[in-house]
């Protein structure tokens, strides 16, 4: 074989390799969350399979373009299926607890593909008989490495953003198809091995998923019953029910967004003022609310089409800015008079570093002296774990006491609205004994 067909497989391999992780870790965002627990773990299992792949490929001496045409062929499978996010639902759905399903997602689909991939360039450097060793090797990764970055940036950047995940996921298993054809000569068992796998990654990816895709969710809206919902619909993110509408008059929404719509309206009585969404989810927090002026701020540039045209069937009120809710909080020279922080990328997982002291503080700098900050958190009822305590006393410490309304407390997990005023932080507290009870004095100069 040539070396540029050579370079040529190797370069699919370096482009494929890569991008199957880029698709994973973009595939178990709904069911995992995109924290670092999740994340780091994931690259480093791929890390480990593709270095015993490379491996692997060291001890292979007869038969280099049959062992790679093979690996090629069933990398494409199990890319084209295994990745595929009807297979990925399946995983998640059918094994429980969720760490087995992922255990699983890792061990069976993403730690083969990889160790598949990373046999190739130790095996073809063995047909480049005319280069030194080092030139050889080095050769063979550069191409491998240029084709990981050229993946990454492609089905990142391009094709995630155009044409929606399942289509990134079928790009590279046609593409592993094209190097099998190739490093097999086109024999005819090997167009047929190979239509079955365009059969497979098609049917998987083009065929069975409903979903609407864009490169940071997958979604869906599907008829759901609910109190006094007529025709009610849900509006699904990344497999969770983000927002729901109906089409009664006036509509009946989701409880928290009920909940926060009061505090809006009539608690606080706004009228003509500036509110600021962070995380979009339906856009129903503003739907056919003409009282005030509404900005959304999302990640996703597409989520507002997607809402209008298939979940609200009308046009969102109210501005929409793409961007990322930590980066717009600390640029923004607005300010507003309420900011609803609603951002969830699965139906438990807040972006690590939309949780942190650091983004609170930020969100201060774009409320007004007297504004208020009204946070939608989905925690357990009871507030007991970890996680609850931790989070609530991190808003606590940017903003001092907040008020915390758990809406449905006989459910292992509730929608929790923390309101909190933007005014100075009260003085530390201190607790009332027996001994030095200053009950009566503090209620005093509290009056």
């Amino acid at each position: 074989m040539p070396p540029a067909l050579l370079f040529l497989i190797v370069f699919i391999e370096g482009f494929c390799s890569l991008g199957a992780e880029v698709i994973a870790l973009r595939q178990i965002i709904p069911h995992q969350g995109s924290s670092i627990v999740v994340t780091a773990p994931t690259i480093g299992f791929f890390l480990l399979a593709l270095a015993l792949g490379y491996h692997a490929g060291a001890q292979v001496a007869t038969d280099y373009l049959k062992v790679v045409a093979r690996n090629f062929l069933l990398a494409a499978c199990l890319i084209g299926g295994g990745l595929s996010g009807v297979a990925v639902d399946l995983i998640f759905t059918l094994l429980q607890p969720a760490l087995l399903a992922y255990l699983i997602f890792v061990a069976g689909v993403v730690c083969p593909a990889a160790w598949l991939l990373g046999q190739t360039v130790p095996i073809l450097s063995n047909l480049l008989q005319h280069q030194r060793v080092g030139e050889a090797s080095g050769r063979a990764l550069f191409y491998s490495t240029l084709g990981s970055f050229l993946g990454s940036l492609v089905l990142s950047l391009v094709v995630m953003q155009w044409l929606g995940v399942s289509a990134a996921v079928a790009l590279c298993a046609l593409l592993l198809l094209t190097g099998f054809l190739v490093l097999r000569g086109g024999a005819r068992s090997a167009l047929a091995a190979a239509l079955a796998g365009a059969l497979l990654t098609g049917t998987a990816n083009l065929w069975l998923r409903p979903e609407i895709e864009t490169a940071y969710a997958s979604y869906l809206v599907k008829p759901v019953a609910y109190a006094d919902a007529l025709n009610g619909r849900a509006f699904i993110n990344n497999s969770s029910v983000a927002s729901l509408i109906d089409d009664a008059d006036p509509p009946q929404y989701a409880r928290y967004i009920r909940h926060i719509r009061s505090i809006l309206l009539e608690e606080l009585g706004l009228r003509e003022r500036q509110i600021l969404v962070l995380g979009a989810g339906g856009f129903t927090l503003s739907h056919r609310e003409p009282l005030n002026h509404y900005t959304y701020v999302d990640i996703d540039p597409a989520v507002r089409a997607i809402a209008e045209k298939h979940f609200l069937r009308e046009k969102a009120r109210g501005d929409f800015i793409a961007d990322d809710a930590r980066r717009f909080v600390a640029r923004s020279e607005q300010r507003f008079a309420a900011v609803v922080v609603d951002v969830y990328s699965s139906h438990v997982a807040i972006p690590g570093h939309l949780v942190t002291r650091e983004f609170w503080l930020a969100t201060r700098r774009v409320i007004e002296p007297d504004g208020l900050l009204i946070a939608n958190l989905i925690l357990d009822s009871a507030l007991a774990t970890p996680y609850s305590r931790n989070l609530l006393a991190t808003i606590e410490q940017a903003y001092g006491r907040c008020a915390v309304e758990v809406l449905q407390k006989k459910q292992a997990l509730a929608n929790v609205v923390v309101t909190c005023r933007n005014g100075q932080p009260a003085a530390a507290a201190q607790v009332f004994i027996d001994e030095l009870n200053t009950a009566d004095l503090d209620l005093a100069r509290s009056r």
